[in-house]
């Protein structure tokens, strides 16, 4: 299978890059490749496409975009030798849901706000995915996505519905009760892994009152602990010693001081 070396390339280039290495002359290990085999690669992905979108790196985005886009040619590919479908398909079915999700723009409905676009886009994603209950629309919400997000997506869905408090007293109260509950399981009275996960369910819920997104807010918490714990260990290193050298106390005193330099 021949192959034209050029100074820039295209789709259609790139789609003849996958067929050579998936062909019998192509590369052995990229024929070995199946969907399981690949698809943490498609996860690991898309999370660097995140990791440049939030550092505003647009050079690294295009790379990151690239690697992503690969690996849907990857799939498509591997459906293609099966017979099943090849990219076009691909393309002509996400044309044709955009069409249909988008009537006030190809149809000439008339929209009055985001809002009414959002709520039309439910309902046809309900009737395209043939959901009759709320229930159907909640276990719509893919397992496979991070915990927080997927909680966040089942709680607005059900919220939708009406199953919500009407405040975020309510919301506030629940993850107070939930945190009880920890507390009683770790003295014996109950799983701790069960009342963990509904008081994190809570929390997440509680952040969905105040327009936070919980993932975006636990990376923004994990990045500020390794800020502060290089401080502790700058600190422990200063005083020639190991972090395992200091006592909880010493450790706490240069956590805190570590903060104070921070919000200061």
């Amino acid at each position: 299978m021949e192959f034209q070396i050029k100074e820039r390339y295209n789709f259609e280039d790139l789609l003849q890059v996958m067929r050579i290495l998936r062909s019998e002359n192509g590369c052995m290990w990229d024929r070995a490749q199946d969907h399981h085999s690949i698809r943490r690669a498609f996860i690991e992905e898309t999370y660097e496409v995140c990791e440049a979108i939030d550092n505003e790196d647009v050079q690294l985005l295009k790379e990151e975009l690239g690697d992503v886009l690969f690996q849907v040619i990857f799939h498509a590919r591997i459906e293609e030798e099966q017979g099943h479908f090849n990219m076009d398909d691909v393309a002509d079915g996400i044309c044709k849901k955009m069409i249909y999700r988008h009537p006030h723009v190809f149809k000439g409905l008339t929209v009055d706000s985001t809002d009414e676009i959002l709520d039309n886009w439910d309902d046809l994603k309900k009737a395209e995915k043939h959901q009759e209950s709320v229930t159907d629309t909640l276990n719509s919400v893919a397992r496979s996505l991070p915990a927080l997000i997927r909680a966040e997506k089942v709680q607005h869905k059900a919220a939708k519905a009406g199953f919500a408090w009407p405040d975020v007293s309510g919301a506030l109260g629940k993850v107070e009760e939930e945190l009880d509950e920890v507390k009683r399981a770790l003295n014996g009275d109950g799983n701790v892994q069960e009342e963990l996960g509904d008081l994190l369910f809570t929390v997440v819920n509680l952040a969905r009152f105040t327009d936070t997104d919980p993932e975006s807010a636990l990376n923004d918490t994990s990045e500020k602990f390794i800020r502060r714990f290089s401080h502790v260990e700058q600190g422990a290193i200063t005083q020639g010693k190991q972090i395992s050298d200091l006592t909880l106390q010493e450790l706490i005193q240069l956590w805190d001081e570590g903060k104070q330099h921070e919000e200061s």
